[in-house]
């Protein structure tokens, strides 16, 4: 089978990166694959393949038919079995190139967030509509968020599945060195609002005052960076925290944490946690969106209501504490026994590979 990956731009998130992993399990598995970017990036991805940049100005991204040609171009010159959308403005690019320069391979959508929480205005809904129709499958990252779609455009019953994130269960971990005099918490995604990083740090604050000696290690980048540096230091707490910016090893940092926190308001199914899994890190993160799915309360993690500041806190310092290690050690075992035994990306390619063929031969 011959696959066309579309990813918005090389970049270190989680669409585009799990798009390269599941891509370069597909061809590891004999498959074709070619993984096609909108946008420039300086990013090296995790993929082998062939990958061709379309590098448009993101100025165009609203009206961009020279760009919607050339990607026309593209999939009738390698003539793939199935073109696949990852996130960001990929879904647009695909529908109106496919509608104007009438290509006819069939779209499978990668939704892995919850649309209610996006698309809120009769305008949007109407747009997005459109694009919908016009997709062959759509594959969402948990059972939550296949609801959520659902609920919002009933066409797409008939043709909608469930295919989570996975990880790399096989990958190298060197934990990276820190103060074993304090206690770290890690927080993995990009600065942009669904992070909650102005959550995360009224969280720190109250922790702080209860435990002094802690660290918290933010990792990533993104349009909020700053102004959440602002706020870290008006609330005297900056110099608690590291910015580490965008890194390519996180599962090093996770390792050397001693637990990992994500307090977000929006998320689909959060690769982050599966590697925190893997790398048997306890998590302590926000009861939203398809995170129940994976996170069992003091099973396999710790769960918070949503933007319950008082309540996050309070377990993280419950985890920390050294008269529960019992529960910690159980649920990190818990934690590495789920993730290697339901999310590996290989068996995940796997079942991209056949909900492609049912895409097809519908």
């Amino acid at each position: 089978m011959k696959v066309l990956q579309f990813i918005q731009k090389p970049q270190l998130r989680g669409a585009e990166i799990f798009a390269s992993q599941i891509s370069q399990h597909m061809q590891d598995l004999g498959h074709s694959v070619i993984l096609v970017t909108i946008f420039k990036g300086d990013t090296e991805l995790p993929f082998s393949g062939p990958i061709i940049h379309l590098n448009r100005p993101l100025s165009k991204r609203l009206w961009d038919l020279k760009g919607w040609k050339h990607l026309a171009q593209i999939i009738k010159k390698e003539n793939p079995d199935v073109v696949q959308a990852n996130a960001g403005d990929t879904l647009k690019y695909l529908i109106f190139s496919k509608l104007l320069f009438r290509w006819h391979k069939p779209v499978i959508l990668r939704n892995a967030s919850t649309l209610s929480l996006y698309i809120k205005t009769l305008p949007i809904k109407l747009f997005n509509q459109l694009l919908y129709r016009h997709v062959d499958l759509i594959v969402s990252v948990s059972e939550q968020s296949r609801r959520d779609a659902i609920n919002i455009f009933p066409v797409v019953s008939s043709k909608s599945l469930v295919i989570p994130i996975g990880t790399e269960v096989n990958k190298s971990v060197d934990a990276v060195t820190r103060d074993q005099s304090q206690s770290v918490l890690v927080h993995i995604g990009g600065f942009t609002f669904e992070k909650n990083h102005l959550g995360l740090l009224s969280i720190f604050e109250r922790i702080l005052k209860k435990k002094s000696d802690i660290k918290l290690w933010l990792i990533g980048d993104g349009p909020l960076r700053e102004s959440v540096q602002q706020v870290a230091k008006k609330k005297n707490i900056i110099d608690n925290i590291i910015f580490f910016g965008s890194i390519t090893n996180p599962l090093d940092y996770i390792t050397a944490a001693d637990a990992l926190v994500l307090p977000s308001i929006i998320e689909g199914l959060p690769g982050v946690i599966l590697e925190a899994f893997y790398c048997e890190t306890p998590v302590i993160a926000s009861k939203i969106g398809g995170v129940p799915e994976i996170v069992e309360h003091e099973n396999t993690g710790l769960l918070v209501e949503a933007e319950n500041y008082d309540q996050f806190a309070t377990q993280v310092l419950r985890i920390l504490d050294p008269k529960n290690v019992s529960l910690r050690n159980k649920i990190a075992r818990n934690a590495r026994e789920r993730v290697m035994k339901k999310f590996d990306n290989r068996d995940i390619a796997s079942r991209f590979i056949n909900a492609y063929k049912q895409a097809i031969f519908k």
